[in-house]
């Protein structure tokens, strides 16, 4: 299994419409990559602040793939390239954390 973790940071800017359209137009879209076997959205818990905790981001995107070529091919697929082309101007900061 491979897991793709995306922490976006978005512009402090955006209007609370263009949050969600960038959540419901944009990471939904996600969704539809052929090599996704599972995908969860979130944002940050609310939970009471600790020190190990990076609470600071705007959305979360976690994806599973069964391999490094699902992961591949989901960087290459044109939903995942129409999705950066649209929305590449709605974050500040995109941190990933990848994992085998």
């Amino acid at each position: 299994m491979f897991v793709h973790s995306v922490f976006f940071y978005l512009r402090p800017d955006l209007t609370s419409a263009q949050r969600e359209e960038f959540l419901k137009e944009g990471l939904e879209s996600l969704r539809a990559v052929p090599s996704i076997k599972a995908a969860y959205i979130g944002a940050p818990a609310g939970i009471p602040p600790r020190p190990v905790v990076d609470l600071s981001f705007s959305f979360s995107l976690t994806i599973l793939f069964d391999d490094v070529a699902g992961h591949n091919a989901y960087q290459a697929d044109p939903i995942h390239l129409a999705f950066i082309a649209r929305f590449k101007g709605c974050w500040s900061r995109v941190q990933i954390y990848d994992a085998e």
